[in-house]
């Protein structure tokens, strides 16, 4: 039933980016002042606002001028104070030892992808480069990476398709197809840029009290995803060997797959944000790595390409490192992609794993 529903959608009719191509411009290009994708505090009422520019929280930058990316909560969703003061946490170190029935992935197998661009038209809280960072990556994986097109299934709000629109119902179907079927040594890949955000944590499986979700389109109607529910979806069903690389190009991000491992950029394991609790309940004998845009208690923004077009920062600069070295390390990728956005922008992108990694394994996918 999910090959039924998602059959047609790894060939849109309307996926090729013209003059917005990222394989038109392996360079960062011309970095604006940045905006950012965020959520602002709760309010009486549920409704999307466009707020003061500056870098507050997260939000995307307009052709011209700047655009905050506020979205006011639901009543359970808590706004958080990025400051050190204002959560307490307790660090945890997991003993860096791997699973006894882990191995790392080939990715020899089957190539599987999922690429999400949400821009939310027509809402106040739109964003300008989410769906070309989804189109690009989706390029990227065919022409750098050997994906096959009929393999990837691509989510826009764009689209006249009702089934290729990123809403709760098709992102959730669309994880499923994703791991369906998931062998040994398979390579899947799952990318998302859109809006993200935090609520409070209701079953204690993380660190500073915040789950870390993501928006569909129709979140104003039917809600979030939660990175349980996320975890549950693409990380608890894959076998010993899978691997799954995921890129979250949204605010919040740092451990948006609960993942119990995360890397310093010299290497060395930091502090889980995973509960102690919780940590061997979220190990997985799945090759897992996420990319994320940011800490858990920061924004991520978006710049421009070289022909100007709006990108999200952390998505391009990803593609422009593996463009570049394609035979990069797993520390020198990060190293780079922080040097990268350093320059312009405070978001300090971070790795997470199901397994403890070897950071000096060449990157694959």
């Amino acid at each position: 039933m999910i090959r039924e529903l998602f059959g047609g959608l790894g060939q849109p009719q309307d996926h090729t980016t013209s003059a917005s191509s990222e394989s038109q411009s392996p360079g960062l290009g011309h970095f604006p002042v940045p905006s950012q994708r965020y959520q602002v505090p709760p309010q009486p009422v549920r409704d999307r606002t466009i707020g003061p520019t500056g870098h507050s929280h997260r939000h995307r930058s307009k052709h011209s001028g700047h655009q905050n990316r506020h979205r006011d909560r639901s009543s359970r969703d808590i706004a958080r104070d990025p400051s050190p003061a204002s959560v307490i946490y307790r660090l945890v170190s997991p003993q860096p030892q791997l699973l006894p029935s882990f191995q790392y992935s080939k990715c020899t197998g089957k190539k599987k992808a999922l690429c999400i661009g949400i821009n939310y038209y027509g809402q106040s809280d739109q964003l300008y480069g989410c769906i070309n960072d989804a189109k690009n990556v989706r390029k990227f994986l065919i022409d750098t990476w050997g994906y096959n097109s009929r393999d990837i299934v691509l989510l826009r709000d764009d689209s006249r398709n009702p089934r290729s629109l990123p809403t709760k119902a098709n992102i959730q179907d669309a994880m499923r197809w994703l791991v369906a079927g998931a062998q040994p040594h398979d390579a899947l890949f799952f990318h998302y840029s859109g809006h993200g955000g935090q609520t409070e944590d209701l079953d204690g499986d993380e660190v500073d009290g915040y789950d870390q979700v993501i928006y569909p389109v129709d979140s104003d109607q039917n809600g979030h995803i939660i990175d349980d529910e996320m975890h549950d979806i693409m990380v608890e069903s894959l076998p010993i060997g899978c691997r799954l690389t995921a890129i979250f190009d949204c605010c919040y991000s740092g451990s948006v797959l609960d993942l119990p491992y995360m890397y310093h950029s010299d290497g060395r394991l930091k502090s889980s944000q995973v509960a102690t609790s919780h940590i061997q309940s979220k190990s997985n004998p799945g090759d897992v790595i996420s990319w994320s845009g940011c800490k858990d208690s920061q924004t991520s923004a978006d710049t421009t390409n070289a022909q100007g077009v709006a990108v999200g920062a952390m998505s391009h600069a990803f593609m422009t490192c593996l463009r570049e070295n394609p035979n990069i390390a797993n520390k020198e990728l990060l190293q780079t992609i922080r040097r990268i956005l350093r320059k312009d922008f405070s978001q300090k992108p971070q790795l997470s794993s199901s397994h403890p990694v070897d950071m000096n394994l060449k990157f694959i996918m």
